[in-house]
């Protein structure tokens, strides 16, 4: 059993990739923010000791236009799988602006992805705001089991509640 995990970040998983491009292109003409989180690649039959980015965390509250996004940092959770950040431009720069460089102290990667949001419309970038490799591998992200329901599972919840609540307002009859 292994007490901690290597820093080592070896790649982005294509599905969290798609994902990006995706929730960037959406979010359009506004800027689209996230913070990126990694699994051991262990974890995902990787036969090596290092990371890989699987998902994207979104803060709830997050505003954005054409030039910014801003996060409420009160929010943001204190998460053992964050390695960085991923926000888009929609101007297509793919460079860091000032404002982002004072964001990227934390974490180890900060994606930048500018329009047309397809797949070489991305760049990745260390925290003093150089460039650097990031791999896209293919893996198989496993499914994380957040909401592990069925819709039988809320109808019978549902049910059960009607039955044993006559509602707020009950006490007054």
């Amino acid at each position: 059993m292994r007490l901690f995990r290597s820093d080592d970040l070896l790649g982005i998983a294509r599905e969290a990739m798609e994902f990006i491009l995706e929730a960037s292109e959406e979010s359009h003409p506004n800027e689209y923010m996230g913070f990126l989180r990694a699994d051991d690649a262990r974890k995902l039959d990787i036969d090596r000791d290092g990371q890989v980015i699987t998902d994207v965390l979104v803060i709830p509250g997050t505003e954005s236009n054409p030039t910014s996004a801003s996060v409420r940092t009160h929010m943001k959770p204190n998460d053992m799988r964050a390695v960085g950040s991923v926000h888009s431009h929609p101007n297509g720069v793919l460079r860091p602006s000032d404002a982002d460089l004072a964001t990227f102290g934390q974490g180890k990667v900060h994606i930048i992805v500018g329009a047309p949001y397809g797949w070489g419309d991305w760049k990745a970038f260390d925290n003093e705001g150089k460039q650097t490799t990031l791999d896209v591998l293919d893996v198989e992200v496993p499914d994380e089991h957040f909401f592990d329901f069925t819709q039988e599972d809320i109808d019978r919840e549902l049910d059960d509640e009607r039955r044993t609540d006559r509602g707020f307002l009950s006490w007054f009859r």
